[in-house]
């Protein structure tokens, strides 16, 4: 089954063409990169899949349903963790999660259980009163991640989620986002500039410049171009591209 089909979607700003002729998919319960150098229209994208606004051209699907045609449908089975952080950092971790539960129009009850579940697995139950200003970065992060899971979708976008972290944050964070597929099923679009991020066996799609230039297991990007490592490759690709 697909939890993401991206079908030739193009967008421009004004003049500025921003994303051209972008088609991939991320199969259910898989971790797929979205892997590309600043400006590469990694957000345009997910903004796109958020419906934060509508592509120019091209249809997105989410488990089948059209995000043009069955808009409700399609956001409901989806969590996003936008680039820039969201939280309310004058509101304590309770009342952020409080206030995308009503947004999803979950019962307290529901909402204050999810809640545990997810903050639990961060080990941030014992912050749950603490107002977000008082967490590091890492925390801010975590605490997100487990708002964007609250409703219990079955595809989570994360934009740049690990941008400004240290290492064992980064590492931690992107630990979380694979065992939840690997252990529940979810699936994950993970957006970043960082080769380290990305494994051998994860599904990979490169932009560069709006432009698709790879889509599929990240081992077979090396092979491409005869590179030694995917860091090769990249930069090989990309100044082919420029």
């Amino acid at each position: 089954m697909k939890a993401l089909e991206i079908d030739r979607v193009s967008h421009r700003f004004g003049a500025r063409t921003v994303l051209s002729e972008v088609s991939f998919e991320v199969a259910a319960g898989g971790f797929a990169v979205l892997l590309g150098r600043n400006g590469a229209g990694k957000t345009t994208l997910m903004s796109l899949i958020a419906r934060l606004y509508h592509p120019r051209t091209g249809e997105i699907r989410v488990f089948g349903a059209s995000l043009r045609a069955r808009p409700i449908v399609a956001l409901s089975r989806l969590g996003v963790v936008f680039q820039l952080p969201t939280l309310d950092v004058h509101l304590s971790v309770r009342e952020n999660m409080r206030y995308q539960a009503a947004l999803y129009g979950l019962s307290r009850p529901k909402a204050e259980e999810s809640g545990r579940v997810e903050l639990s697995r961060f080990g941030l139950l014992d912050r749950l009163d603490d107002p977000v200003r008082a967490l590091s970065n890492g925390l801010r992060r975590q605490a997100e991640i487990a708002r964007a899971l609250l409703h219990q979708p079955q595809l989570l976008l994360l934009d740049e989620p690990t941008v400004g972290l240290d290492l064992p944050a980064r590492r931690a964070i992107l630990a979380h986002v694979r065992a939840l597929c690997r252990e529940r099923g979810i699936a994950a679009l993970w957006a970043t500039h960082l080769m380290d991020e990305v494994e051998d066996d994860d599904a990979l799609v490169l932009l560069h410049e709006g432009k698709m230039l790879h889509a599929g297991p990240a081992r077979e990007l090396a092979g491409r171009t005869g590179a030694g490592s995917l860091s090769d490759a990249f930069l090989t690709l990309t100044r082919e591209a420029a």
